[in-house]
């Protein structure tokens, strides 16, 4: 292998395909990262078994040929490089790959390519289903946070796409809150799905379940992807991939069954308030810091009153037996009845952070029931948080 290319376009590359390198697998190759000829590109891979990743950057091709060498290493080289030319020769008979940049010179030792387990490519023949990239991120950004980080549970690790009809759904649950956000597909999408299986015949529509890293990995390599994003399954419906602009994202997906998650939203209310998403988020932010030693438990008192403009607040409060204790008022458009109800500091911390509207809708029924949390201007977008218990209530 003899090939040239810019110290950028590798750095670039290497920081894409960086993510899915084993730190911890009992396969040495596992910790490498896959060079190698592509016609005129270079093609970057990593794999640990639950996330590939396949890029390829500009280069030029005097000699083709394929290579892994250690990830960590080659990228603290690469990134250390001044912006000029990279050449790399592959010396075959000792598996090193000598590198030149200006006046810097090394040669790693690498692991023949074939010892590498491939990452599935997208060919001509599969099934795509195109999705906007925007409208990807938007959602990924608004579900992925609420996924469990337990391993003990492995489906509530993942995030549920379920497509019905012209809609595709996102969900994400942990067993404290559910993130909900719908989508609109483009008319042309319905003979993908078809084409793809992914149509239900019965009355529950199809869905897959995708690791919530992976999904953030998407997001963040998604970033400059204007084009739509290509969403192939595999004949077996173990994998997907997702084919962007000069990289492919791979994941296993998780077997099992996601819940219900319409079960667990409440079909009414009592009590709906509406507030302002940043004087709110400031309030429990300030909060926060005196209930993160007691378990995150911020109070909300909801008032209604008689003002007609602005006929409510909201007094959250906050109390730490230590540290002493917080009390703030936002003022609110709320219509029902008062009512008292303690939340997660954390987790409303996390939801008001994705919420883009200026204005939110809070919908409670009881101290003990689940808060709705709702976009004003966009039903597409749901979030419910389990309440906690109130001492002495």
């Amino acid at each position: 292998m003899k090939v040239s290319c810019l110290q950028e376009n590798l750095a670039k590359g290497l920081s894409i395909v960086g993510r899915a390198v084993s730190s911890r697998s009992t396969l040495p190759v596992l910790s490498n990262v896959l060079l190698a000829t592509d016609g005129d590109r270079l093609k970057l891979s990593a794999n640990n078994f639950e996330l590939g990743i396949n890029c390829w950057v500009g280069a030029k091709v005097e000699q083709p040929g394929a290579i892994t060498v250690p990830a960590r290493l080659l990228a603290d080289f690469v990134n250390s490089l001044p912006p000029e030319r990279i050449d790399m020769d592959l010396e075959e008979s000792t598996q090193t790959l000598n590198l030149r940049c200006a006046r810097f010179e090394s040669n790693i030792k690498g692991i023949d390519a074939q010892e590498f387990p491939a990452v599935v490519s997208a060919t001509d023949d599969d099934v795509a289903i195109k999705l906007d990239p925007e409208s990807l991120r938007t959602m990924i950004k608004q579900v992925v946070f609420a996924a469990a980080t337990d391993e003990s549970r492995p489906v509530f690790t993942g995030v549920l796409l379920q497509f019905d009809g012209d809609t595709l759904t996102m969900a994400a649950a942990d067993g404290f809150r559910l993130s909900v956000r719908t989508t609109p597909l483009n008319k042309s999408v319905a003979d993908s799905l078809e084409d793809a299986g992914l149509v239900g015949n019965g009355a529950k529509p199809p869905s897959l379940i995708i690791p919530a890293r992976a999904l953030m990995e998407l997001s963040r390599v998604s970033g400059d992807q204007e084009q739509p994003i290509d969403l192939i399954v595999t004949p077996q419906r173990r994998q997907i991939l997702f084919h962007l602009q000069d990289i492919e994202l791979v994941s296993q997906l998780i077997e099992g069954d996601f819940p219900d998650y319409r079960r667990i939203i409440p079909p009414g209310h009592t009590t709906r308030s509406v507030v302002d998403t940043a004087s709110f988020l400031k309030a429990v932010k300030i909060s926060h810091l005196f209930a993160r030693d007691s378990a995150n438990i911020v109070r909300l008192e909801i008032s209604p009153s008689g003002d007609e403009l602005m006929n409510g607040r909201i007094t959250l409060v906050a109390t730490s037996a230590e540290l002493g204790d917080n009390v703030a008022e936002i003022d609110a458009s709320i219509e029902g009845q008062a009512i008292e109800v303690a939340f997660n500091a954390k987790y409303l911390i996390d939801v008001l952070s994705i919420i883009d509207s200026p204005q939110f809708a809070l919908e409670t029924s009881t101290s003990s029931s689940p808060g709705v949390f709702r976009t004003i201007g966009d039903d597409k977008f749901t979030h419910v948080i389990m309440p906690m218990h109130i001492q002495g209530r």
